[in-house]
């Protein structure tokens, strides 16, 4: 409980000011069917907390209004059979 896994780049609720609206705010994930690799949805404010995520080329990325919906649904669809993006998302306020 103390470090649980999670996603690559998902802050960690120890280091994360809970009163603090700068970097990653939000996360939300789906494992994929191996278990090797995640489904993640980031949200901050600031589109630099994605900066380190952005640039490492071990990640694919997609940016809402950048890159096509239905491309992302068909990526994530080849490591997660059942993925359903009208279940999927975190919202914040």
């Amino acid at each position: 409980m103390e470090d649980p896994v999670r996603p690559l780049y998902a802050p960690s609720p120890r280091t994360t000011n809970p009163t603090s609206r700068a970097g990653i705010i939000a996360y939300t994930y789906v494992p994929s069917d191996d278990g090797k690799f995640a489904l993640v949805e980031f949200v901050a404010r600031d589109r630099t907390a994605f900066k380190a995520i952005l640039a490492d080329t071990t990640v694919q990325a997609w940016t809402k209004g950048v890159n096509q919906l239905a491309d992302a649904i068909t990526a994530f669809k080849l490591i997660k059979k059942n993925f359903d993006i009208t279940t999927f998302g975190v919202r914040v306020q």
